[in-house]
């Protein structure tokens, strides 16, 4: 079958849509360019379009509170204790200080569009056709009787783009800070003036006690009628289309609004004249005239990139036509429908990407419709963004990854002072909380004491170490940080057991503690393996350090069975596993590592799959349940990934915008789910290392036929797949010449590949 060809006859659905409006700023469809984002409720008769930024973060406290724990000194004493079997020595071992939340995430405004009753006909607002948003465009469309409203972020020009199109338009336009938990002391300036086109609106917020401050600029353009002043913005009467464009800064002192209008203003004219002819068919012709031709610019530039990085990977589980027709909302009361998993996927991917540019997503992804975010909103790296992340270089969104790059690079300064403050050591240690602005180690207490975990750095340049392998380069920006991570173990890793084994003291497994003992210990699982693998990962990279690296991991213990068969989350014996919680950290070396494989390492994989066993749910979080289910496909567990992936299909964790919840029935806006489900049907599908593919590992057996078209390996081909009840056919595009290891349901044989020959694989029925 011929790559994108339809598995049933017809295609998958490239978007979502809803017969009514959101009535919810969790349910309005979402369009973002990784530094905008744009929550879009869907009337074009009452328009509210929630404007966000990945750097709108409220100023909380001073930076003093945000520096890490001075506590190098105090360490060694720690350390006796806690080897002397002290299990709450490490309780006590902070500066005092509270705990802290990072700075919360917020949105900015919302852009109100609102058709004035007098402008109504006696029978009230025209009937509502429906809503959409198209993934392939990240167009958000509504559609009432002949009115229509389109908004999308713009990849290629930074700026908010809305649309309205209809005879006779009568809108009041207005910038609106009144969002749900904003601050009331929050300082507000609007201002309006009429411009050529229309007008320029701005809005100005001036956080308390600060001198930081954001400022939105809304350039409104008008075709036909009348636009005139009706503080806080203006009224457009009798006009045939208007077109929107926002941007939003946050500075110190003032911004330059003229400025940021003219620059707005050079957008309508830039690039007239070019090929239209990658616009595609998914948006409505628009209204003939200026307005119209600038928009259909402004979306040309954007799908140039937003397309190709979108198109890139497919999944089809030859769905019901009937069901891939149905709303969203609709397929979410259907949960094991195949065309709902083919959406949540499309959606996932679709999300990652537009929330994936300053920086990668957040806990909300770039979204958020009210001030008082949960959990602040913040890059959580001691397991959700590392989830959210995961698929990034298997489902080839190399612009998620940059974004994660951009990230650690920002950062690294502050890691640094992590590492010297805290452990007194060269090199880096990563925060497990981040607001983007700071890396510090600053939110911790005695139940999370995070600033004693030293694995998130290897966690974090995991995906950039992937990346690299499936394109075949090394970044050398991750190779240097590789380096500094090393040097941190080197001056960490000094104590020894009585067999001579070095010692991770202190130790933490996130966000959990032994059964018998305080949260902060030796020897977690996870601290030994990300030890040994950023080690042996940073000497690959750098030879001339090689040796000595690798004879530091070498020294670190192995890992302990428990008494019940288990990988045991921490291999110093006299510590017991405590099994219900949401996090897996114990298991980091089978997922996203491959230190423990079924293949290499049998009698472990069989420990870890006891360890997965006795995991319980703890809370129900989305993240736990999809977590669960990436290590039982790397274990080779089809049915243990198809029940963790179901009790997120069934626990309601979906909004009708396809953004997920953190708990069932959509409680807490949350991406972990939604970005993170295009990992866990990869991974049961299509695993691969630098030197190794498994083909169809833990297919969930609901979905028996199917295609996953343009996945990227760690051994640089791409590859597309179909399978059905009658057996499967890879094809391989292989960009370097290697010799690999195929694993399939028959066993292992070598698979030979040559750079730029396609190779077709036939796999027989399980």
């Amino acid at each position: 079958m011929p790559p994108g060809t339809p598995v049933n006859g017809t295609a998958p659905v490239h978007g979502t849509w809803e017969p009514r409006p959101a009535a919810r700023w969790e349910d309005a469809f979402l369009s973002g360019n990784g530094h905008h984002g744009a929550l879009v409720f869907g009337d074009p008769d009452d328009e509210r379009v929630v404007v966000t930024h990945h750097t709108l973060v409220r100023p909380v406290g001073t930076d003093e509170d945000r520096l890490p724990p001075r506590l190098a000194d105090e360490l060694p004493a720690l350390q006796d204790r806690l080897l002397a079997g002290d299990t709450r020595a490490a309780e006590t071992f902070t500066d005092g200080r509270p705990l802290q939340w990072v700075r919360p995430f917020h949105p900015a405004f919302q852009v109100r569009l609102r058709r004035p009753g007098d402008a109504r006909d006696d029978t009230g607002a025209p009937p509502f056709h429906r809503r959409a948003v198209g993934f392939r465009t990240g167009v958000a469309e509504a559609v009432r009787a002949d009115r229509t409203g389109r908004v999308f972020v713009s990849r290629a020009d930074d700026v908010i783009v809305q649309y309205v199109t209809g005879p006779d338009l009568t809108l009041d336009i207005r910038l609106d800070p009144r969002l749900p938990g904003a601050p009331g002391a929050l300082g507000i300036g609007h201002g309006a003036v009429l411009t050529a086109e229309g007008a320029l609106l701005s809005l100005r917020a001036r956080y308390p006690d600060s001198d930081l401050a954001y400022t939105g600029v809304t350039l409104v353009a008008v075709t036909g009628g009348a636009t005139t002043l009706a503080p806080p913005g203006v009224r457009v009467e009798g006009a045939r289309s208007v077109l929107l464009l926002t941007r939003v800064r946050r500075h110190t002192g003032e911004t330059d609004v003229v400025a940021e209008g003219r620059a707005l203003r050079d957008l309508l004219t830039e690039g007239e004249g070019e090929d239209e002819g990658n616009r595609g068919t998914e948006e409505v012709s628009a209204a003939p005239g200026s307005l119209a031709e600038a928009y259909e610019a402004l979306l040309t530039r954007h799908l140039s990139l937003h397309r190709t990085a979108y198109d890139r990977v497919t999944l089809d589980l030859a769905a019901d036509p009937a069901e891939r027709a149905r709303p969203g909302s609709e397929l979410l009361a259907r949960p094991r429908s195949a065309a709902l998993l083919e959406r949540l996927f499309a959606a996932g991917r679709y999300h990652l990407l537009s929330s994936g540019g300053l920086f990668p997503p957040r806990l909300t992804g770039l979204w958020t419709g009210d001030w008082d975010t949960a959990w602040s909103g913040a890059f959580t790296n001691d397991a959700n963004l590392n989830l959210q992340t995961a698929s990034a270089a298997a489902a080839a969104l190399p612009e998620v990854t940059e974004a994660l790059a951009s990230l650690v690079q920002r950062q690294l300064p502050h890691w640094r002072d992590n590492a010297r403050e805290v452990f007194g050591t060269r090199g880096v240690v990563a925060p497990a909380h981040s607001d983007g602005e700071s890396g510090h180690s600053y939110h911790f207490n005695r139940a999370y004491p995070l600033h004693l975990w030293t694995a998130g750095a290897d966690w974090l340049l995991g995906p950039l170490v992937d990346h690299d392998e499936t394109r075949g380069e090394h970044d050398p920006r991750t190779t240097a940080v590789l380096a500094e991570v090393a040097l941190f173990y080197e001056d960490f890793l000094t104590r020894t057991d009585d067999e001579g084994r070095l010692v991770v003291v202190p130790s933490y497994s996130p966000e959990n503690r032994p059964a018998n003992a305080g949260w902060g210990t030796v020897n977690a699982a996870m601290d030994l393996s990300a030890a040994r693998h950023a080690l042996r990962t940073a000497a690959d990279r750098h030879p001339e350090h090689a040796d000595r690296w690798r004879a530091l991991a070498d020294r670190l213990p192995p890992h302990r069975i428990n008494a019940d068969g288990a990988l045991a989350e921490w291999a110093r014996p006299d510590l017991t596993d405590a099994y219900d919680h949401r996090h897996l950290s114990h298991l980091y070396a089978v997922w996203p590592l491959h230190e423990i494989t079924p293949y290499d390492t049998p009698d472990l994989a069989a420990a870890a799959h006891r360890a997965l066993e006795l995991r319980g749910p703890e809370n129900d979080s989305a993240h736990g349940h999809l977590h669960h289910a990436l290590i039982a496909a790397r274990l080779r567990d089809a049915e243990r990934v198809t029940s963790a992936l179901g009790r997120v299909l069934d626990g309601d964790f979906f909004h009708a915008s396809l953004m997920s919840a953190h708990y069932p029935h959509r409680d807490v806006y949350n991406a972990d789910a939604a970005h993170t489900l295009p990992a866990v049907l990869i991974e049961a599908l299509v695993q691969s290392t630098p030197g190794r593919l498994v083909l169809l590992p833990a297919p969930p057996a609901e979905y028996p036929r199917g295609a996953l078209h343009g996945v990227r390996t760690r051994f640089g081909a791409v590859l597309d797949l179909t399978w059905s009840e009658d057996g499967a056919t890879a094809v391989l595009r292989p960009t370097r010449t290697v010799r690999i290891e195929l694993r399939t349901s028959d066993g292992a044989e070598p698979l030979d590949l040559v750079a730029h020959e396609d190779r077709v694989l036939t796999l027989k029925a399980r």
